[in-house]
């Protein structure tokens, strides 16, 4: 009887086990909001129950395992364009919004004194500046002690959404830079040292005297690093904060843009931070597996209606309640079950 009891004991154990983890959901992508999902992770599993495993393998990775399945859902901090949607039956949303900046390893430089503009920086990025002391460099730091060393390059080596938005602000900030390199998740760099992930960045940053990268906000702030000051598109030289990203998203048009692919870099307003983006969660409009799919969903609404502290404290940006609410919209008309029902 005892073991009769045993076993039944164990295989009620074993199914309610079985429960709790089909009812977990899985995702890929970005390193940008890595901390802030895992944040909400947390603070959701303890609310619901439900856990949420995301890995944060860069953009390009996640936008892989999403088209391949492999994951509930994919995340990018390059917006897909309509046409590369539709042709693999995806849709995207936004999540949460952050700024990308540039980090350095300059002793005796404080945290926020350097003034950089983007053209200076593509120089840097192409190779064409090469020390620290370069006039380009000095013009925009009078009375900064600047050192007569060599400028190591760090970019990443993974295919990065940051990699994108770093890109696509350098372009726009140097013809010869768009026309050299470009924007994308994955470039041909002309020069530098390649890091996997914001880590890999930070770590060969910090280890190389003389060295220029780039990580998003949230990352740089929690780990103390050395940021620059950037010049805007207004001429506006401005330091990377809660505000500067809010006032770079102002004028965004998201009802507009298809696919809510708004790319937030080199934005005109007064002091916008030049390098803001938004984070887009990727799904499929078919969702094969309906009540996973429904659970994505369950744990984006609660973010959206519970997670904007946790988001500030981590200096990332809510999105607006007017951007959310199209974003739920959306979600009732594009994400479907097997037989062409909504999932919601």
């Amino acid at each position: 009887m005892r073991i009769k009891q045993l076993v039944i004991s164990a295989v009620v154990s074993a199914i309610a086990m079985s429960s709790a983890a089909a009812a977990d959901i899985t995702g890929a992508g970005a390193t940008f909001p890595y901390p802030i999902y895992a944040k909400w992770a947390e603070n959701y599993k303890k609310v619901t129950g439900t856990g949420m495993n995301y890995q944060p393998v860069g953009s390009g990775a996640g936008i892989k395992q999403i088209k391949a399945k492999t994951v509930d859902f994919g995340a990018s901090d390059m917006p897909l364009k309509k046409e590369e949607l539709d042709a693999a039956g995806l849709m995207q949303f936004p999540v949460v919004m952050g700024g990308v900046v540039p980090i350095v390893n300059l002793p005796g430089v404080q945290p926020g004194q350097m003034k950089l503009t983007g053209a200076v920086v593509a120089d840097i990025y192409m190779g064409k500046i090469v020390k620290w002391n370069d006039q380009k460099i000095v013009a925009l730091n009078p009375g900064v002690k600047l050192p007569d060393d060599e400028i190591t390059v760090v970019r990443r080596a993974d295919s990065s959404g940051t990699s994108f938005l770093w890109t696509d602000f350098l372009s726009k900030s140097s013809p010869e830079f768009q026309k050299t390199i470009g924007a994308g998740t994955t470039v041909k760099w002309a020069v530098g040292v390649g890091g996997k992930g914001n880590e890999g960045v930070a770590a060969n940053v910090q280890r190389i005297k003389g060295a220029i990268g780039y990580v998003e906000y949230a990352y740089a702030k929690k780990n103390k690093m050395q940021h620059t000051q950037l010049q805007n598109k207004n001429g506006e030289f401005v330091q990377p904060d809660d505000s500067t990203f809010k006032a770079a998203a102002a004028a965004a048009d998201w009802a507009k843009t298809p696919g809510f692919g708004v790319v937030l870099t080199n934005q005109a307003g007064k002091g916008a931070w030049p390098i803001t983006g938004a984070s887009f969660i990727i799904m499929h409009k078919s969702q094969s597996d309906a009540a996973k799919g429904r659970e994505v969903l369950k744990f984006f609404d609660w973010a959206f209606k519970n997670g904007d502290p946790a988001a500030v404290e981590l200096d990332y940006v809510p999105m607006p309640e007017a951007v959310s609410k199209l974003v739920q919209q959306n979600w009732k008309t594009e994400l479907k079950d097997a037989s062409g029902k909504a999932i919601l």
